[in-house]
C-alpha cells in the first residue's frame, strides 16, 4: 500500500470504532516500508476502560505480538492524528524508524482533542507540575538497574 493508502486506512479505522462506541476517532497502522501492513489499531479507551489504549498504543502491541519483538525498528507507523505525549513516547520506546500522520495536534484541539497542557507539564520542573511528583531516592530500586545491567547490558 501506499503511504497515502496507508494514512486512508487508519482514517477509516477511526471513523469505523469511533462510531461503534469503541473510544475516540483515532487510528493506527504500523507497516513495513514497503507498505506491508503488520498491524492496526484504534483507540479503545472507552471499550476498554483504559486510558491509555490510544490507537498508537494499541497498534504498537499488537504489531510486537505479530513481530515477536519489542523492536519495532524497520517499521513505520501511520497515524490518523498526530501523536500525543503518551503515545510519541510509546513510539520511541518501540523504536519505530517513521511517524506518518493526518490530522496535527492543532487540528485536533479545535474538536476538543487538546494536549497542551501536557507538552507543557513535562517540560516543567517536578515540583511544578500540576500532579505533585516526588523523587524519593532509594539504594534497593537503584541495585536492581545495577543486576540488570550486569545480566543483560543496558536497555
Amino acid at each position: 500500500m501506499t503511504e497515502l493508502e496507508l494514512l486512508r486506512r487508519a482514517a477509516e479505522l477511526s471513523r469505523v470504532h469511533s462510531l461503534a462506541g469503541e473510544g475516540a476517532p483515532f487510528g493506527a497502522i504500523v507497516a513495513t516500508p514497503d507498505g506491508e501492513i503488520v498491524a492496526e489499531g484504534w483507540n479503545e479507551t472507552f471499550a476498554a476502560n483504559d486510558p491509555t489504549a490510544h490507537a498508537e498504543v494499541v497498534v504498537i502491541r499488537r504489531a510486537a505480538q505479530a513481530l515477536g519483538r519489542f523492536d519495532l525498528s524497520g517499521h513505520v507507523i501511520y497515524a490518523s492524528c498526530e501523536p500525543c505525549p503518551m503515545c510519541l513516547g510509546a513510539i520511541f520506546w518501540a523504536r519505530l524508524d517513521r511517524v506518518v500522520f493526518a490530522n496535527s495536534r492543532d487540528d485536533a484541539a479545535r474538536f476538543g482533542f487538546d494536549d497542551a497542557a501536557l507538552y507543557e507539564e513535562v517540560a516543567r520542573p517536578l515540583d511544578r507540575r500540576r500532579i505533585r511528583c516526588e523523587h524519593v531516592p532509594l539504594d534497593d530500586a537503584l541495585a536492581v538497574f545495577g543486576e540488570w545491567a550486569r545480566r543483560a547490558g543496558p536497555a
